[in-house]
């Protein structure tokens, strides 16, 4: 018998998984009646934006390879105006969740399906979540028309993708899957999904650091964080995403490594009051204790876990925590100022969590 009532929310996307699965994306296309396709890229992926347009002929409109992390108006901004200059009707999202960023930004008031073609582990591809970034904050809303319509996973394509940045975007999808354990909204359906994501991820992680063309280790990187990103498009957010949102929206700090570097502290932070997400987590890590398997995990595989060494100053954690307590998401354990300082000043050292 449930423990609890619970409502889970199916979001109505495709999945299309597997080694070579990008060959399906013409076909993808044509189901959506897309005829004038708008492929969106940074300049560091305009290589596979290139390859794709070449694949697909007249069904591209063009290539906007403006795509930066934290989505600023002022690129959303360029892309609608270019993408109502070349009348595309839809969008093909290639790359990671800058991109796919960019996509649902311009899907908020275009209207315009996405096609999604992750090529790290953010995750976004699966949430009708979408944020964007204007005189130093991030906005974040849901929204189901962000929602992209298809999702191509070809783990050939994350082959490329550096081992340490691999390493950070998967502990980026292992943060999406912890905070739906404790979430407000957490269910049984999403909570399994969670857990096997953090197992999938456990097991990628190690594999891809021993060898970064292991093709079992990027399938099993690129399940948790598609499992992963389910888990944030059904449940809320709360203090993890909340200081993430802050540090990157008002510090510019690079997305993944903020996320890599918070977790294990916001677990700690919220450890009393969600002993039992701890313990799936723990579980799942194999580890005896859930903040420290995640920062243990981080550590063992090279990734730096110090605010100090992103850029930001000790002046800046006063108003890092003050941002956060501003309008704090709603979290298992009661947002309390100081803590919260304390918290960033640990993660600014890159100290383990402390367990209080």
């Amino acid at each position: 018998m449930l423990a609890r009532d619970f409502v889970f929310q199916s979001r109505p996307a495709r999945v299309v998984f597997g080694a070579g699965s990008l060959q399906h994306l013409e076909r993808e296309l044509q189901t959506l009646g897309m005829q004038r396709a708008l492929i969106l890229c940074t300049p560091e992926q305009r290589w596979l934006a290139d390859v794709i347009a070449s694949a697909l002929g007249d069904r591209v409109a063009g290539i906007f390879d403006g795509a930066v992390m934290h989505v600023p108006m002022a690129v959303v901004r360029n892309a609608r105006q270019y993408a109502q200059s070349v009348r595309a009707d839809g969008m093909i999202a290639a790359g990671g969740g800058s991109t796919i960023g960019l996509a649902k930004a311009l899907a908020l008031d275009a209207g315009m399906p996405i096609v999604a073609i992750p090529t790290t582990y953010a995750g976004s591809e699966m949430t009708p979540i979408f944020g964007i970034t204007e005189g130093q904050l991030k906005r974040t809303g849901t929204d189901s028309q962000v929602l992209p319509k298809v999702v191509i996973y070809d783990p050939q394509l994350t082959l490329t993708l550096p081992i340490e940045m691999s390493i950070v975007n998967g502990l980026n999808a292992l943060a999406h899957a912890a905070e739906g354990l404790y979430a407000r909204d957490a269910n049984p359906i999403t909570s399994l999904m969670a857990e096997e994501a953090i197992a999938s991820l456990a097991r990628g992680i190690p594999a891809i650091c021993s060898d970064g063309g292991d093709a079992g280790g990027r399938d099993a990187m690129l399940y948790g964080a598609w499992l992963a990103g389910t888990v944030l498009g059904n449940v809320g957010m709360a203090l993890h995403h909340k200081l993430c949102h802050t540090l990157g929206g008002t510090f510019n700090l690079p997305h993944a490594l903020t996320h890599a570097i918070m977790l294990p502290h916001a677990l700690a932070y919220n450890a009393g009051a969600a002993p039992e997400a701890m313990r799936r987590i723990a579980r799942a890590l194999g580890a005896d204790s859930a903040p420290l398997g995640v920062y243990e995990l981080a550590c063992r595989h090279g990734v730096p876990m110090a605010l100090r060494d992103l850029g930001l100053g000790t002046a800046d954690l006063d108003r890092a925590a003050d941002i956060a307590c501003a309008n704090p998401y709603w979290n298992p354990r009661p947002i309390e100022r100081d803590a919260i300082r304390a918290l960033l000043q640990d993660a600014f050292a890159g100290s383990p969590p402390a367990m209080v």
